[in-house]
């Protein structure tokens, strides 16, 4: 009976230890998994955030226009030579059509100013032709410019005698020649205040276009 006793009872301890702890529990993988989910998240997020970063780092795409389409100052207009000159320094810039506005409303002041230089050349010149004219010019240019200032004021209207003034055209000697013969043709016709010496009303028009009589 002992020997069976001492036999059997290893036997029933280890029954008992199975039938009490069950099975071995495996090593549990939730929390390994968690973490590595986590890495993935964030590697995933900063991968996002750097890609944002450089994407808001590059300059936005200038867009060339084919051609600048440039708006003068009010009352001012540009004078088409320097527009061109300066839209090709501006594409060669690789200049936006807003960039390149910008840059000539800067520069506009300077190119206005620069203008208003020439024209004033370009009239002393008309005026040196002028003076120095074989028809009208000379020693007689005083008198003849008398002239041409009564056929101005009898046939100019004020609007005329404004755009002479603003123009400086008046100094051009075209337009003085103009003037000049008109004048002389009043003065030979005895053509004054709108009568003909004489008697009867003489048409301006055949006083001024003779041809066409």
């Amino acid at each position: 009976m002992n020997e069976e006793n001492q036999t059997t009872q290893p036997e029933n301890q280890n029954d008992g230890a199975t039938l009490m702890g069950g099975p071995a529990p495996e090593p549990s993988t939730e929390g390994t998994n968690q973490a590595v989910d986590g890495q993935q998240s964030t590697a995933t997020q900063d991968q996002q955030a750097a890609e944002s970063a450089s994407t808001e780092g590059k300059p936005a795409e200038v867009v060339v226009p084919e051609k600048y389409e440039f708006t003068a100052p009010e009352g001012k207009e540009f004078d088409p030579s320097v527009i061109e000159s300066f839209s090709e320094a501006a594409k060669k810039a690789n200049l936006s059509q807003e960039s390149a506005q910008e840059l000539l409303d800067m520069m506009a002041p300077k190119l206005a100013e620069r203008q208003v230089q020439q024209f004033e050349t370009i009239k002393s010149e008309w005026a040196a032709q002028a003076k120095a004219d074989k028809e009208f010019g000379g020693e007689k240019i005083s008198e003849n410019l008398g002239v041409a200032k009564r056929a101005l004021e009898q046939f100019g209207s004020p609007e005329l005698h404004m755009l002479l003034e603003e123009s400086g055209i008046g100094n051009h000697p075209e337009v003085i020649r103009f003037f000049y013969r008109t004048g002389k043709a009043i003065s030979e016709d005895g053509y004054v205040g709108g009568t003909k010496s004489g008697g009867g009303v003489k048409d301006p028009s055949k006083v001024l276009y003779p041809d066409m009589a």
